[in-house]
């Protein structure tokens, strides 16, 4: 667009390359929407959240009133039945607030709502789903083990048959919501491989402990389960599906989402960074007037433009039922890798400012080292990259 005088309309800073032009209305109302939401309930409170190590708890019903649980699931189970896209803008506007909000809506949709949609009974979908969309019921995804981190495969966890029964023993680490989740989504290996259960919270033998002093997602509930002999029937057995499909099925999702996440923590951080530059006056002129604080924002907008750009094709993709799983890793290794070095750049930009929970690039870079670590390290997507490029495995 241009003026009267045929000159360009000024840039977004935050969107150089009008990439909110590229959305529909609708997907503009969703991101509108969550942006709001974001403003006026999450920002108030978060700094002392993560300051106090809570999660925000009382907000799970207004995210729930939104539609933001399981957004990309049918109206038939009390879902909002968004596009991909939406779902993408919607883990944005989360976690321009915090990485920890937007891993509890993440945690929910993608690694406890989706499962037992695709891959339950439709008994399990109607007894589970409406529940969980509404946030009455919060879901954890019982996958990560101590020992085994990067390879699932290597599953301690065991479930056997007895009877019409299952009795499962085994632990799980670093699970978002387990200390609030009423449902367990558990993945044991079996005799016939690798399986999904649902733990409802009070059956004997599975209990919880909080991890406690962290440094990372402080406005998140990280929890260790544990199954002490857990006897479930096996009408609690997620039934179609086997093997390691089903939970790297989920975690595609849930990395998905991720790939739109930290374009937000990045966006904050670079805002925050940009509005402090202006004002800063050192030696008689803003430091924004430096060349050395211009060439570090410029080259923030460059890495958030080109994050944007991949997460919205992404998300076409995704939508178009045309998505493949290397591409999910190269988003997510690219967009979570620009957000934490926007981060700390920010915090530097800020000087000490920028390392007091009163403003945010501290927080973003210390939430962004669970972010590039869990759904997959970077390490692992740049080798899921390799493979997909040569051919040959080298994990």
């Amino acid at each position: 667009m241009a003026d009267g005088n045929n000159k360009p309309a000024p840039l977004d800073p935050s969107d150089l390359y009008n990439v909110r032009a590229l959305l529909s209305d609708e997907e503009r109302m969703v991101q509108d929407t969550v942006a709001r939401f974001t403003d006026e309930r999450v920002l108030p409170i978060i700094g002392r959240c993560f300051d106090e190590h809570r999660f925000p708890s009382e907000l799970i019903p207004e995210i729930a009133e939104l539609g933001l649980l399981g957004s990309s699931l049918p109206e038939e189970y009390g879902c909002a039945n968004m596009s991909g896209v939406m779902y993408g803008l919607i883990c944005q506007e989360l976690e321009r607030g915090d990485s920890g909000i937007r891993s509890f809506v993440s945690v929910q949709s993608s690694l406890c709502m989706y499962p037992i949609f695709a891959f339950g009974s439709e008994e399990q979908r109607r007894h589970y789903l409406p529940r969980m969309a509404k946030g009455e019921l919060i879901g954890c995804f019982g996958l990560t083990e101590p020992h085994g981190g990067s390879d699932p495969g290597n599953m301690k966890t065991h479930a056997r048959r007895d009877g019409g029964n299952w009795v499962i023993n085994g632990s799980k680490m670093w699970i978002t919501n387990g200390g609030v989740a009423g449902v367990a989504i558990v993945w044991a290996m079996t005799e016939e491989g690798i399986q999904g259960f649902l733990i409802d919270r009070g059956t004997p033998g599975f209990s919880t402990q909080d991890i406690e002093r962290k440094m990372s997602l402080r406005a998140s509930i990280t929890s260790a389960l544990f199954f002490d002999s857990v006897r479930i029937p096996d009408t609690q057995r997620l039934p179609n599906v086997r093997g390691l499909k089903g939970p790297l099925s989920c975690l595609t999702q849930a990395r998905y989402g991720i790939t739109w996440g930290p374009i937000g923590a990045a966006i904050a951080c670079y805002r925050e960074a940009l509005e402090y530059a202006k004002t800063r006056i050192i030696f008689g002129k803003p430091i924004a007037g430096t060349q050395a604080v211009q060439m570090k924002l410029a080259d923030m907008a460059r890495r958030i433009t080109m994050a944007q750009l991949l997460s919205l094709q992404l998300g076409r993709l995704k939508d178009a039922g045309q998505m493949h799983p290397t591409q999910v890793s190269l988003a997510k290794w690219n967009n979570v890798r620009m957000a934490i070095d926007i981060a700390r750049e920010a915090r530097d930009i800020m000087g000490g400012a920028g390392i007091t929970v009163e403003h945010c690039p501290i927080r973003h870079a210390l939430n962004l080292e669970s972010v590039i670590t869990y759904e997959g390290t970077e390490t692992v997507h740049q080798l899921v990259v390799g493979r997909e490029i040569t051919g040959i495995n080298a994990f």
